[in-house]
């Protein structure tokens, strides 16, 4: 019986000491999360649309027109068709002539109606 009563008494201090440790862990953990408060994270840009087209006007100053086609499936009927999209492109040193083949970046708005402009020249026109 006094065997019985002692083991008893252990488990219980053994419970206890497990409460405390627990106890413990639970309020160590929040001051580990506040620690974690550094600096806000570096601002990083978002990536840039690219595309690849073919000059088709270069007549206005420091601007490009940059058609872009590409082709689509027909929903219905399943023909492949052409979709031809222009863009207007800043040309900083006026150094595309039409029919060259070009890598455009989208950027900030220029004008009214520039919002690419020119990253390099792929092919020159023959």
């Amino acid at each position: 019986m006094e065997q019985e009563q002692e083991q008893q008494e252990e488990q219980v201090q053994e419970q206890a000491v497990q409460e405390q440790q627990t106890e413990e862990q639970t309020v160590q953990e929040p001051q580990a999360q506040e620690k974690p408060a550094q600096e806000p994270p570096e601002k990083t840009r978002n990536l840039r649309k690219e595309r690849v087209g073919q000059v088709t006007s270069n007549k206005m100053d420091k601007s490009i027109t940059v058609s872009i086609t590409r082709r689509i499936k027909h929903p219905i009927y399943g023909k492949f068709m052409r979709k031809t999209t222009k863009f207007m492109a800043h040309d900083e040193k006026n150094d595309c002539k039409i029919g060259d083949t070009v890598r455009i970046m989208e950027t900030r708005p220029l004008s009214k109606n520039k919002r690419w402009r020119l990253v390099e020249v792929i092919e020159r026109a023959k």
